[in-house]
């Protein structure tokens, strides 16, 4: 089939395009207001843009209390969203009042961060302290319906200890991150496998990249 995403004209019951870039994990935003009010919300069009320094993407209605929030101040967290935490996950996406500490709602238990004022969620296994870097509305065809696009540079990380394998690696399948499909579908990390990078001159130079070897970390090995 062939359609016209300006027409709309593909003829499903449902709209496949939100299904067609997946699985997304999900963003799990924690951050304040200007006058000191938390907020706890997920995104599911996220991803890292960058390694060497990190940063990240997040694309969030630019009508929400996290974008608002996040401009206002310039610092927010995300927290790995799991399987494990899926129905507080989803609590916190309920549409509530801008007073609303949505946290509170699901009955999360919050910890303070080091680097950033907003807290982040003490049962999620990773948890990035973030800097606003840039914000971009992307316009809707509605005038409510752009999108803000936010990009963080992650300046702190914690990961819990008892995801962590024995040589240095994060757990995946021990974590299962959760991650939106389309339509009201989710899914969970089930499998793992490695797949190096083919031989040739460059191959090293690949595994770097894709193992995100900061140029500092590879300076000092060397």
């Amino acid at each position: 089939m062939f359609y016209e995403p300006d027409k709309n004209n593909h003829g499903l019951r449902f709209n496949p395009f939100k299904s067609i870039c997946v699985p997304r994990p999900i963003a799990w935003v924690s951050s304040l207001s200007a006058s000191g009010v938390p907020n706890l919300a997920p995104f599911s069009q996220f991803t890292n843009l960058s390694f060497d320094p990190p940063h990240i993407l997040i694309s969030a209605r630019a009508n929400t209390d996290t974008a608002r929030n996040v401009n206002q101040t310039g610092e927010f967290v995300i927290n790995m969203a799991t399987l494990a935490l899926k129905d507080a996950v989803n609590a916190t996406s309920a549409v509530v009042e801008p007073d609303v500490d949505e946290a509170v709602l699901a009955g999360l238990e919050m910890l303070p961060s080091k680097l950033v004022k907003p807290k982040r969620v003490a049962a999620s296994p990773v948890q990035m302290e973030c800097h606003l870097h840039s914000s971009v509305i992307i316009p809707g065809r509605l005038p409510d319906h752009g999108h803000n696009l936010i990009i963080g540079r992650v300046i702190g990380v914690h990961i819990k200890d008892d995801v962590l394998t024995a040589d240095g690696r994060i757990d995946i399948m021990k974590i299962q991150p959760l991650a939106r499909m389309g339509y009201l579908d989710y899914t969970s990390v089930g499998e793992v496998f490695t797949m190096p990078p083919p031989d040739g001159p460059n191959a090293e130079k690949s595994r770097l990249g894709l193992e995100g070897r900061p140029a500092m970390a590879v300076t000092a090995a060397d």
